[in-house]
């Protein structure tokens, strides 16, 4: 798939397109109203202090309220957590326009602003659980991410264009009242979208008469955070690195990109000249950021996404050390540009990597969580960097240098942390697709598919091999990838074994030992050589528990197979 198709694949997707045009315009707000904001707190209190206290203050309810949201994201409809957010952020918007007409208190801005920010900590965690539950399947991740941060990087570069001629024209009140438009724009568009509430875990198995297991409609087995994490800690840990490095060098390039223009690029001389050299490198920032969106969605489209990780880090951190050394506008310009798009693609990958490993039920805490320690590492980017680029400190040079060592390091920590899940080789990775091609598995998450093609066994199967032995107890799961099986049968009463059937790619076996928590009821041998692919007994009961009915299709595929002789033990 190239990349225009992977475009109009997303875009073909009628609910994930009306969401990425809804929070689209919403984003144009956001920006239109921080620039406002930023004007009209500094004309009020006249005290960059005041500016630089706002900015820290509009952080804090991210690190507070992260986690909160999380947990609220993933026992609520993210749909309506998304709706009451935005319509709140409307009302207080017009609220702030009503302020700045009646020339009200700063202090009643800066309120508002931080009120808005809290509901603003909401956004991320149901969002980022919210996409995976739109898309069709696990290929749209990729490119719906991509279009996402193309959407958003357009944002940024439309929303302060916007600003900057309403300003011009005396309109800061307008800029807040657009900026409620947007929000009641995103209200409409998520009103008409479906439902997302986390799937619940495995449902609970009970015996029944026959010996087989049923399983309780709607029933939830309560399993903690910890418990549901545990196979992706390292992984986790990985993608929480690389969020938070980004995240700490982020943070203080936003500051040091002013201090370039005024410092290094417009030789110490505030003014006009500087603030449009401060407006050339943010506008590369952003035309870096769509380059790289652009190009991501070309590198997320395959399953090994370890490679376009390094490469975005490397990128990032040659651009990070390039821009300190550097007394050129044009240089400094590209040199942004490559580490805005060196520093996506990382955000990209990293996204899709997260919402493929990460179980939906547990999905919008563990954003809430991350989210809590990339908020915080922004900050300390702000502060630190800033503070370590003074003259008689490390210079602009040196902590340039010493941040580009830092992405670089952090990059070369988190691939092995991430293990075969950014880097399985193609052959695996194909023969785990059969995943992808069990009939019964249609419509199960793709992130549950995706955990369990990671879990699966790669198994060579010689000629007259026996895979499963009647009576013995049920442990493993099988999916035929290549090759044939035969099932029989020992009959007692006659002291002989009956031919059931044979079974080829894609077919699977074993899944009724497991269901029932028994022993097999049949035997299954290689006909001739070929692969299996095994998923051990708690994790295809986990996967089974993660699919609305799927017990239930599997014990009524076996019902009915016994009557024609298909079972496969």
């Amino acid at each position: 798939m190239n990349v225009i198709a992977a475009y109009r694949r997303v875009l073909s997707n009628g609910n994930l397109s009306r969401l990425m045009f809804g929070e689209f315009v919403s984003s144009i707000g956001d920006w239109l109203y921080l620039v406002a904001l930023l004007i009209v707190i500094y004309q009020r209190a006249g005290n960059p202090v005041v500016l630089g206290l706002v900015g820290a203050a509009r952080v804090l309810p991210y690190i507070l309220l992260s986690i909160p949201a999380g947990i609220a994201a993933d026992r609520y409809d993210r749909r309506m957590i998304l709706l009451v957010t935005d319509l709140a952020r409307g009302v207080i918007m017009v609220l702030m326009a009503l302020v700045v007409v009646l020339n009200g208190p700063v202090e009643a801005i800066v309120a508002l602003a931080i009120l808005a920010t809290c509901f603003s900590s909401f956004f991320s965690p149901a969002i980022g659980s919210y996409i995976p539950s739109l898309v069709r399947d696990e290929s749209e991740l990729g490119p719906a991410n991509s279009t996402w941060s193309t959407l958003d990087n357009m944002a940024f570069i439309i929303g302060p264009a916007i600003a900057g001629v309403l300003i011009s024209l005396g309109g800061l009140t307008a800029a807040f009242l657009l900026n409620a438009v947007s929000f009641a724009v995103v209200a409409v568009v998520l009103w008409r979208l479906p439902v997302s509430r986390a799937r619940g875990r495995a449902a609970s198995a009970v015996a029944g008469s026959d010996g087989t297991a049923d399983v309780e409609a709607g029933a939830e087995v309560r399993v903690s955070l910890r418990d549901q994490l545990r196979p992706v800690v390292r992984p986790l840990i990985g993608l929480n690195l690389l969020g938070a490095t980004g995240s700490f060098v982020g943070g203080g390039l936003g500051v040091l990109t002013v201090v370039i223009a005024v410092d290094t690029l417009s030789g110490g001389h505030a003014g006009p000249a500087a603030d449009g050299t401060t407006g050339l490198l943010n506008a590369a920032v952003g035309v870096g950021g769509l380059v790289g969106a652009f190009i991501s969605t070309a590198l997320v489209l395959g399953r090994r996404l370890s490679p376009p990780m390094i490469a975005g880090g490397v990128t990032l951190a040659v651009s990070v050390v390039v821009l300190g050394q550097t007394n050129s506008l044009g240089i400094a310009m590209l040199a942004l540009a490559a580490g805005s798009a060196g520093g996506l693609l990382i955000e990209i990958v990293s996204t899709t990597l997260f919402q493929r490993i990460v179980p939906d039920e547990v999905r919008g805490r563990t954003l809430g969580a991350m989210q809590t320690f990339a908020v915080a590492a922004y900050a300390a980017g702000s502060f630190a960097l800033p503070v370590l680029g003074a003259p008689s400190l490390l210079g602009i040079p040196g902590v340039l240098a010493l941040a580009g060592a830092v992405t670089a390091v952090s990059v070369a920590i988190a691939v092995p942390l991430i293990g075969r899940h950014g880097t399985t080789p193609l052959a695996e990775d194909a023969l785990r697709e059969h995943f992808l091609r069990v009939p019964i598995f249609a419509g199960l998450p793709p992130s549950r598919l995706e955990a369990a093609m990671a879990q699966a066994s790669i198994r060579p199967m010689a000629a007259g091999e026996s895979i499963i032995r009647q009576g013995d107890p049920a442990d493993r799961f099988y999916i035929i990838a290549a090759g044939t099986v035969e099932v029989t049968q020992h009959e007692t009463a006659a002291g002989e074994e009956r031919v059931l059937r044979r079974m080829g790619p894609d077919e699977v076996f074993g899944e009724i030992g497991l269901l029932s928590g028994g022993i097999r009821t049949a035997s299954v041998t290689a006909v001739g050589s070929g692969t299996l692919l095994s998923l051990d007994g708690p994790d295809f009961l986990e996967l089974v528990g993660s699919g609305p009915g799927l017990t239930s299709r599997l014990l009524d595929l076996h019902r009915g197979a016994t009557t024609v002789g298909m079972t496969g033990g």
